[in-house]
């Protein structure tokens, strides 16, 4: 056996010095390890735990979305159902700028031109990263969106909404109003009935992916609740009349402005209300705020002569005066103002100073009741406070307390200077005489059951009241030019100046008539207001009788009236003078 010594051994060399380390430093590494894990599983506690719903909903707001889904509007129709306001489907363009990369110049003029938008705005419409949300262009045609669709920008997307559209344009505008651009009413009965009109939008979530195309939906889908329906008390070929010999007379005047109101004298329905200047609510550029003012419902005026049979009716409801009763009628004064009539007569009687719409006559009989009966009367019949007819900003007028009514106020008041109404106002204080002394409120909405009214006149004051407005409208009354071939008629002229500051004007002039037909049985009140007529004529029995004749002659047609007075199949001749009426 062969053996080996020691110094045959082959020896291990030393190990590196840089594998060689300290215990104290293999601790240190080791506890920086440990603190660096410690790091890491408490970052992911603080993600997974406490972090996890924020994180959650920043995923999920990058592609989780909650759509609208707009309801359509409910539609106006007037009485008969024909429609005054409907909703058309149309598309909006949307961008989602957080989820989108920028979109390539060629692009982007491509989809800013068929927009109609410059490259610019479009630009900064897409600019902010942060948002998850901008409108690019609403309410275009379902054809067009689909053309933006097919250019396959991502993050663009489209979706359902409803344009508002109005058939009759700018015949109806004041009644019906407008919807801004996000659906909401701004104007008219859009505005008064909002809630009713607007129904509740639904609700669809899902999930997009970064082009905006719908993956899935995870939730349930709330449909949305559409607009009721709304009938209008309105007979839109009534309203048609009213609004073109409104328009035509307006004209012909060279006037400022002017209102109709035609109700119906049976349930105090508004069957028709025009303005002219009107404006087109489907396409309100250029529209100005005076185009856009609803004068029969808003504007206030003082009343002059129209005022008299409202006036007149308390002497002889109070039996203060009769039929029979006769006045001096010359000038006379109340302190230092003097009453006079501008055709004055020595004496009249009750029909005389209708016909000759006698100021002093007037005065007269109202100064026969104190000013508290008076003030009273006026209250009843509507004045000082809103009509609640329903319409937006509709106003109250003036009348002031009687406990502060000098003699002259209270004389001045009685031929309509000193009190401030409404077209409307006029309109329903008129039913007491063809309702036999019950005025109707104005109903905007068709009803199955007309609202109750309210008392004011005795039937035989009423009756009587009538009558005399009947007899105006013949040879010698100042209603002559109201007056309609094979129906009778009642009414009252009035022209009052206008007052500017302090001042009344000597050139400016409303023209007035307030009437009903068939003068016999009443089936439509019709009032009438010209603001500022210049061509000549400014009495209201010249430039407001014709119109009231017109619209008025139009609506019993309208409404199948037959003639009262069939042998009466001529008008007065054109010669025929009109009495003054201030």
């Amino acid at each position: 056996m062969r053996t080996y010594s020691p110094r045959h051994q082959q020896r291990i060399p030393d190990a590196s010095p840089a594998l060689r380390m300290k215990p104290g430093r293999v601790r240190f590494v080791l506890l920086m390890l440990a603190l660096l894990f410690l790091a890491l599983i408490g970052r992911a506690v603080y993600l997974q735990v406490v972090q996890q719903d924020f994180l959650q909903n920043q995923g999920e707001a990058r592609f989780r979305r909650a759509m609208t889904l707009e309801a359509n509007r409910g539609v106006i129709t007037d009485r008969n159902g024909e429609p005054l306001a409907i909703s058309s489907p149309v598309q909006t363009i949307w961008a989602s700028p957080a989820d989108m990369e920028p979109v390539p110049p060629a692009k982007l003029r491509e989809l800013a031109a068929m927009l109609d938008l410059s490259p610019e705005e479009l630009s900064a419409k897409l600019s902010d990263r942060k948002k998850e949300f901008v409108y690019i262009k609403r309410q275009i045609s379902p054809e067009l969106a689909d053309k933006v669709m097919a250019l396959g920008v991502p993050g663009i997307a489209k979706q359902q909404e409803f344009r508002r559209f109005y058939p009759a344009g700018e015949i109806v505008s004041h009644i019906i109003g407008f919807t801004g651009v996000d659906g909401k009413g701004q104007e008219g009965v859009e505005l008064a009935r909002e809630k009713m009109l607007a129904g509740k939008d639904g609700r669809r979530v899902v999930l997009k992916d970064r082009r905006g195309h719908i993956i899935e939906d995870i939730a349930a889908i709330e449909p949305p609740r559409d607009g009721q329906k709304l009938a209008l008390a309105v007979d839109h070929r009534i309203q048609y009349l009213a609004y073109r010999e409104l328009k035509a007379a307006v004209e012909l005047n060279k006037a400022k402005a002017g209102s109709v109101v035609v109700v119906d004298a049976h349930t105090g329905e508004l069957l028709a209300l025009a303005n002219y200047p009107s404006f087109n609510p489907n396409n309100r550029s250029g529209v100005t705020p005076e185009m856009m003012r609803n004068r029969g419902v808003i504007d206030l005026f003082e009343p002059g002569s129209t005022m008299k049979p409202l006036s007149i009716s308390l002497a002889l409801e109070n039996g203060k005066a009769g039929l029979n009763t006769v006045l001096d009628t010359h000038s006379y004064m109340i302190g230092p103002a003097t009453i006079r009539d501008v055709a004055p007569r020595s004496s009249l009687d009750i029909l005389g100073i209708i016909q000759k719409s006698s100021n002093v006559g007037t005065s007269k009989l109202a100064l026969m009741s104190s000013p508290e009966q008076s003030w009273k009367h006026y209250d009843a019949l509507g004045f000082g406070r809103a009509p609640e007819t329903g319409f937006p900003g509709e106003a109250g007028g003036r009348l002031r307390d009687w406990h502060n009514w000098r003699p002259i106020e209270q004389a001045t008041m009685s031929f309509g200077y000193g009190i401030s109404v409404s077209l409307i106002q006029m309109a329903r204080a008129y039913t007491v005489f063809a309702n036999d002394g019950v005025m109707l409120p104005i109903s905007l909405y068709k009803t199955a059951s007309p609202m109750p009214g309210k008392r004011v006149l005795a039937e035989k004051t009423a009756h009587e009241m009538r009558d005399l407005l009947i007899a105006n409208s013949q040879p010698g009354g100042g209603a002559v030019g109201g007056r309609i071939i094979g129906y009778s008629i009642g009414g009252k002229s009035g022209t009052a100046r206008k007052l500017e500051g302090r001042t009344y004007v000597a050139n400016k002039h409303r023209a007035l008539f307030m009437g009903f037909a068939p003068g016999k049985s009443p089936r439509v009140i019709v009032s009438v207001m010209i603001d500022e007529p210049s061509a000549g004529k400014y009495y209201g029995g010249a430039v407001a009788a014709p119109v009231f004749s017109q619209i008025a002659g139009g609506a019993l047609r309208v409404l199948n009236v037959q003639p009262d007075e069939p042998s009466n199949n001529t008008l007065l001749p054109e010669s025929t003078p009109v009495p003054v009426d201030f």
